[in-house]
């Protein structure tokens, strides 16, 4: 009778299964292979430019072709777009007429960041700094004091484009913004954390050598212009054209002493664009056209030209329509975009055991318990989410357990502690069934976040087998 009540609980309740207590030394190694590549994506791609970069470049070595290279189109063909160097839109054409919908992922490689003002250098007290502009959700108190490199471009009077990446190697220059000592922190830190520092003091130090000139007013600031002209040919004015992004310096670290975890900066939400992409590189001939987008300005709303709302999606649509069936109608458009479905590939919050009361424990995430799949996302009554299909969520649960994905269901924290949103909402208001599902994050929009290396694993397994789907 015991037995008979322990198998029958097995079989109704639900339990979150660890992945290191179920995996043999196969999939252990697979799991810690597959980090290896993910860091040195990681560490390569720290802007939405470079993510793109990165990708094309790991298409083209797995067979993708440009589409505007392509004269015509079959099942089985490999083909990828770019879209103001901040998109990139990868397919896999499927037998089954692309009509008949496509099985999309998307994810964000824009991340929280400092950006540079368009008039950034100026000079203080000795010193030259550069003004920043705060970009996404941050806690501005954890920017300080911390080794910052630059990331981006700058496109000079002429039209010429200077890419700059000054931090990362060992022998660069470093940047920071300083903070206050303890000693002389009191009123400081009697404020409330969100305001112990102001954005308008996010400055980067860039320097403090003044030029031996009594003629120039601003000495220091005057160096600063003179090594980026003389280095990159980059004079004051050129800042207006440019993007130019401080991130924390530094490669991507094994965390813990059993190495399980990963450090970096910017995981939200490389580490599902990157899962993602090796996904559709990696996977079979498919029955449904795949496609996996990534993005940027998530973390700002997603509006604008690089966007997940601006046009780029849908007109690649189109175009590939097109180019596989002769014409595309609105009809046609309209019958693709119902019958296809989408995980819109986000990271979810993993409960703390530092701040365990932000997390309802039934329904958040836990470390190395696989993937996360959030019904829904938003904030409190469901502001701004999507809130997907239970239909949807059966399917994707039978494709996850057929190919043995471990995965586990999720909420961005307590019903009132806050929330957050995602691509998700704009992918199903063009009618595509939509489900958040990516991995769980520790430290989330911090300068370095962690994520559990079987967590990430899982997460490409889930999104491969999506793709592969009957």
């Amino acid at each position: 009778m015991e037995n008979e009540t322990r198998e029958l609980e097995k079989k109704l309740v639900y339990a979150r299964k660890n992945i290191y207590e179920a995996a043999d030394e196969a999939l252990k190694k697979d799991i810690f292979d597959f980090a290896e590549d993910y860091k040195a994506f990681l560490n390569a791609a720290k802007t939405e430019r470079e993510s793109v970069e990165q990708a094309v470049k790991l298409a083209e070595a797995a067979g993708f072709r440009s589409f505007k290279e392509c004269e015509s189109l079959k099942p089985g063909d490999k083909v990828y777009m770019t879209n103001r160097s901040k998109n990139v839109l990868l397919f896999v054409i499927g037998q089954k007429n692309i009509t008949e919908g496509v099985a999309l992922v998307g994810a964000h490689i824009d991340s929280p960041r400092l950006d540079l003002k368009p008039n950034p250098v100026f000079e203080a007290e000795g010193l030259g700094l550069l003004k920043t502009h705060y970009y996404g959700g941050i806690k501005k108190y954890q920017w300080t004091a911390i080794p910052l490199s630059l990331h981006g471009v700058v496109f000079l009077n002429d039209g010429r484009k200077i890419t700059l990446n000054i931090g990362e190697n060992d022998c660069d220059p470093v940047f920071c913004v300083t903070d206050l000592l303890p000693h002389l922190a009191d009123e400081q830190v009697k404020k409330p954390a969100y305001q112990a520092i102001e954005g308008e003091k996010l400055n980067l130090l860039a320097g403090s050598i003044p030029v031996q000139d009594e003629e120039v007013k601003e000495k220091v600031k005057f160096t600063i212009l003179k090594y980026l002209y003389e280095t990159y040919s980059i004079t004051e004015e050129d800042f207006a054209s440019a993007e130019l992004e401080a991130v924390p310096a530094g490669n991507a670290r094994d965390v813990g002493l059993d190495r399980s975890l990963v450090g970096s900066y910017g995981q939200d939400d490389r580490v599902c664009a990157y899962t993602a992409l090796r996904a559709i590189l990696d996977m079979k001939e498919p029955q449904y056209t795949a496609a996996c987008i990534l993005v940027d300005k998530e973390e700002t709303g997603s509006a604008g030209s690089t966007g997940f709302k601006s046009r780029f999606f849908e007109s690649a649509l189109v175009q590939l329509t097109e180019k596989l069936n002769g014409s595309c109608s609105l009809a046609d458009l309209n019958q693709l975009l119902v019958n296809s479905m989408c995980l819109s590939a986000d990271v979810s919050v993993a409960v703390d055991p530092n701040y365990p009361e932000v997390s309802e424990p039934m329904n958040s995430a836990y470390i190395n318990r696989g993937v996360a799949i959030c019904k829904y996302t938003g904030s409190r009554g469901k502001g701004g989410t999507s809130d997907a299909n239970a239909e949807f969520l059966s399917k994707i649960r039978k494709v996850f357990s057929e190919n043995g994905v471990f995965w586990q269901m999720s909420e961005l924290g307590k019903v009132d502690a806050g929330g957050g949103g995602t691509i998700a909402q704009f992918v199903a208001n063009m009618n595509i069934e939509t489900l958040d599902c990516g991995t769980a994050v520790l430290s989330m929009h911090a300068p370095f976040e962690i994520t559990s290396k079987a967590d990430v694993y899982m997460t490409y397994k889930a999104y491969k087998s999506f793709f592969e789907m009957q």
